[in-house]
């Protein structure tokens, strides 16, 4: 079995999600908040959701997140979408998912309020490289 086949244990991919939280943190990313949710959702662990100050500072987000995740633990998006146009990128990492939207996009779907049930996981200050 391939090792991106393998399930990480919870305590990896609550990491992976910090991780990719302090990239968007280093690359000032506003709001970022992750989402546990766990007895909420099957389709995955968190979502880890942020926002850029404009459409060509949410696609480099989405750029670093993809570059630094697979240069620093080899972790690749299994799905992107969003990506040329800059408005709401989705970086699909199957045990969780990353949303960074344009602003005006991230008040319009108000997602943080669509998964209310979901617990929000504070995001841990020094994620080591």
């Amino acid at each position: 079995m391939p090792a991106s086949a393998v399930r990480q244990s919870e305590a990896q991919i609550t990491e992976l999600a910090q991780r990719a939280a302090a990239i968007l943190i280093d690359r000032k990313a506003n709001d970022v908040v992750l989402l546990s949710l766990k007895g909420v959702s099957d389709m995955t662990d968190y979502f880890l959701i942020a926002s850029g100050t404009s459409d060509t500072h949410v696609r480099s987000l989405g750029n670093s997140v993809m570059e630094d995740m697979k240069k620093q633990v080899g972790q690749t998006a299994h799905h992107v979408e969003g990506l040329s146009q800059g408005r709401w990128v989705l970086l699909d990492y199957v045990d969780f998912v990353v949303h960074v939207f344009h602003p005006t996009l991230r008040n319009f779907y108000q997602i943080e309020r669509l998964w209310a049930d979901a617990q929000v996981v504070p995001l841990t200050a020094d994620v080591s490289r």
